[in-house]
């Protein structure tokens, strides 16, 4: 009887146990709202990967190659370059209006907000590093205060030798817009760090990752780039899809191609980053959660935006632009190299400046042997037609970047400015003839750094061309993540974020279907 006891007393325990356990579980999905008990998954692990292989096109290079490469090679050092001072801290105009259109949707949600900081804690601005090689505006020039007096020679004739310096107010106005025209030529985008409204960002304390911004308003961000600003021969069959089809691109001249390419593949790019750094769950069980919540791969999500049964058969496509635009970023480091070696680097920190002009020299060491280097000069040869097709490639991206400034998520706009403008300077580097001469030559670029203040690059085009390349670089290395946990979903059985696994019926599996085919471009 006593045995009998304590078994019916071990029952109650478990069964009590029991329903402690689906009372607790009962709890964390109401408190974590959003949190998967259990993952997706994958309907077919190769339909994103199968055609990511083999020659690029418009290059002689090839993914295997480059996936090799970057993932060996480049990853980790340009993670490393990106880390030191000198290229966290950015600064941009992020209160700029949009040009295009009323600015009618803000993003409230937390995710979507910055953090500046304040310009005394950027590292080497007490040093006044921003002055460097800084000109004086033309029209400042003849003004009464900057004119030196001339009445300290006894052997001067004021009245003899008197010249006017002086300038109306019109002329003065007419120089200032000369200078601005001379300092946007060879430019790809617009420069806003000199405005009154532009701050300093620390980009470690501000992340790229999913921030929740989607619908209406960044639709219309990237329709507005494909369709009004891409070139195209003809506009698709398919309603709510503005991308170019693949089809037709065979139709374009190479550098309409290349045009096409660079803008999806940094399109690929930023929704590589946003699937990789998902908001997986605003809360997560356990006193050591993180603050912001639990971030990590959304595989579901990645499927949306790049299985070719999901994207009219694009999303390979889309794939290999990821890798093209990294080559053609890569090839404008290279061909500035020789100055880009012989920059200051300038924090204030003699030390880790130092550690940042080794850590510069090792990557673009590397970047030398690459074999398959983007080819530019096959590009805008033939005369006045090719300078008029330049001028209207660089008009194009011109409007792409001040597009940006129509993001209604500043921590998006943040980083599309930021990549946009990283583009649009090895853009610079490849088509403004102005690096052309030296290239290769490490005289040329001493010869450039003797005079900065003629065709350098700015201190924010620098961290923006590192920056960016970073964040190809990255998205490769993202996507070999991508084809490993999409190749184990299909090779062991589902499993509970609690640990363990269960079987999956695979007719109970929901996967995305052909009728979901809109709106994958937010």
């Amino acid at each position: 009887m006593r045995c009998k006891n304590i078994e019916l007393s071990k029952m109650s325990f478990r069964n009590y146990c029991v329903v402690f356990i689906i009372f607790a579980l009962a709890i964390v999905q109401a408190v974590g709202y959003d949190t998967e008990l259990y993952e997706t998954a994958a309907c077919d692990s190769n339909a994103c990967f199968e055609e990511l292989h083999g020659a690029l096109g418009d290059c002689s290079c090839n993914v295997d190659t480059i996936d090799y490469f970057n993932n060996v090679k480049i990853f980790p050092r340009i993670q490393s370059v990106v880390a030191k001072d000198y290229f966290r801290f950015y600064k941009v105009n992020l209160k700029k209006e949009c040009p295009f259109w009323a600015d009618d949707s803000r993003c409230a949600m937390k995710h979507c907000h910055i953090k500046t900081c304040a310009k005394e804690s950027v590292p080497g601005f007490e040093n006044g590093y921003e002055n460097d090689y800084e000109e004086m505006s033309p029209a400042l020039k003849y003004s009464e205060h900057a004119q030196s007096p001339c009445n300290s020679d006894t052997d001067h004739d004021p009245a003899l030798g008197y010249l006017n310096m002086t300038l109306s107010a019109a002329s003065q106005y007419e120089i200032a817009k000369w200078k601005e025209y001379d300092d946007s030529i060879g430019n790809f985008c617009e420069c806003d760090d000199k405005d009154a409204d532009a701050e300093y960002v620390d980009l470690s304390l501000n992340p790229e990752r999913y921030t929740g911004y989607k619908g209406p308003s960044a639709h219309r961000i990237w329709r507005s780039i494909y369709q009004e600003n891409c070139f195209r021969t003809k506009t698709n069959p398919y309603e709510s899809f503005p991308y170019v089809l693949s089809s037709d691109l065979s139709n374009m001249c190479l550098e309409k191609r290349v045009f096409y390419r660079a803008i999806s593949g940094l399109h690929t790019s930023i929704n590589i980053h946003l699937c990789s750094k998902y908001l997986l769950s605003e809360k997560k069980l356990g006193f050591a959660a993180p603050p912001e919540g639990e971030w990590g791969p959304n595989l579901e999500e990645f499927q949306r935006r790049f299985d070719p049964s999901l994207t009219y058969g694009e999303g390979s496509n889309w794939l290999k632009n990821l890798y093209f635009v990294y080559l053609l970023e890569m090839r404008a480091l290279a061909k500035a190299g020789p100055y880009l070696e012989r920059e200051d680097y300038f924090t204030g920190n003699p030390v880790e400046d130092e550690e940042t002009r080794d850590a510069i020299r090792n990557m673009l060491g590397v970047i030398y042997s690459f074999p398959d280097h983007f080819n530019e000069s096959s590009m805008f040869t033939g005369g006045h037609q090719a300078a008029m097709l330049k001028q209207e490639f660089r008009d194009h991206f011109w409007n792409i970047s001040r597009i940006m400034d129509c993001v209604g998520c500043d921590k998006c706009k943040l980083w599309g400015k930021l990549q946009t403008q990283g583009l649009g300077t090895a853009l610079k580097i490849l088509f403004s003839g102005q690096w052309d001469s030296f290239e290769g030559d490490s005289e040329q670029g001493k010869l450039m750094l003797r005079h900065k203040s003629h065709k350098r690059l700015q201190r924010t085009e620098i961290v923006a061309l590192f920056n960016a390349f970073a964040r190809l670089s990255n998205s490769i290395r993202e996507l070999e993540n991508f084809r490993i946990m999409l190749s184990s979903h299909t090779e062991s059985p589902q499993k509970s974020i609690f640990g363990g696994s269960q079987d999956v019926d695979p007719k109970k599996v929901r996967c995305s279907s052909a009728a979901s085919k809109t709106k994958i471009w937010s």
